[in-house]
């Protein structure tokens, strides 16, 4: 990891990990800007990602999430919260594991179905049965999130506070 690229923390994981929540807590813990890939993708296309995977399918929209990744990871001081499939691409894994600490949320398929039932705006849900999807996604991408992470947390039994509390002492014993 080069010198000037510390400073950089990625959270993955599955949907519903509780990425963004824990990235928000963790860089305010931290003093550090927080960025949602996925928020950032909307800002910068103006379109919400619904729409990019309506007009686009996954596959443009994997392409916008690259494209965002990479810039985000060029500079600063920053926690990012990575989309769900963010490792699908090989390039990105290792765009993440060269610039940045990386960290992986990992939730079991119960707790997954249990916390994505409220819905929202998950594309890659949508269908008859959701919850054979998590499951057919969660075996596809299993490896990829443990070949991108740094480090794992084990996350069905903790609340994102204790996530946060977790990764800060995990980042700062690594920093030192």
């Amino acid at each position: 990891m080069d010198r000037g690229s510390e400073g950089i923390i990625a959270i993955i994981g599955f949907m519903g990990a509780g990425k963004s929540t824990v990235g928000a807590l963790l860089a305010s813990r931290l003093g550090m800007v927080f960025v949602d890939l996925d928020e950032a993708i909307v800002s910068r296309s103006r379109k919400s990602i619904n729409e990019i995977f309506a007009e686009e399918g996954e596959r443009g929209f994997r392409e916008r999430e690259h494209e965002a990744l990479r810039l985000e990871l060029e500079e600063g001081s920053k926690v990012i919260s990575c989309g769900g499939g963010v490792v699908l691409r090989e390039d990105n894994a290792r765009m993440l594991r060269d610039k940045a600490r990386v960290y992986l949320l990992k939730i079991s398929k119960e707790e997954a179905i249990e916390r994505l039932a409220g819905g929202g705006e998950r594309p890659l849900l949508e269908g008859d049965d959701p919850g054979e999807t998590v499951r057919i996604l969660m075996e596809e991408r299993a490896e990829r999130y443990l070949e991108a992470a740094h480090e794992v947390i084990e996350a069905d039994e903790m609340g994102p506070e204790e996530i946060a509390e977790e990764i800060a002492a995990r980042w700062r014993k690594y920093r030192s």
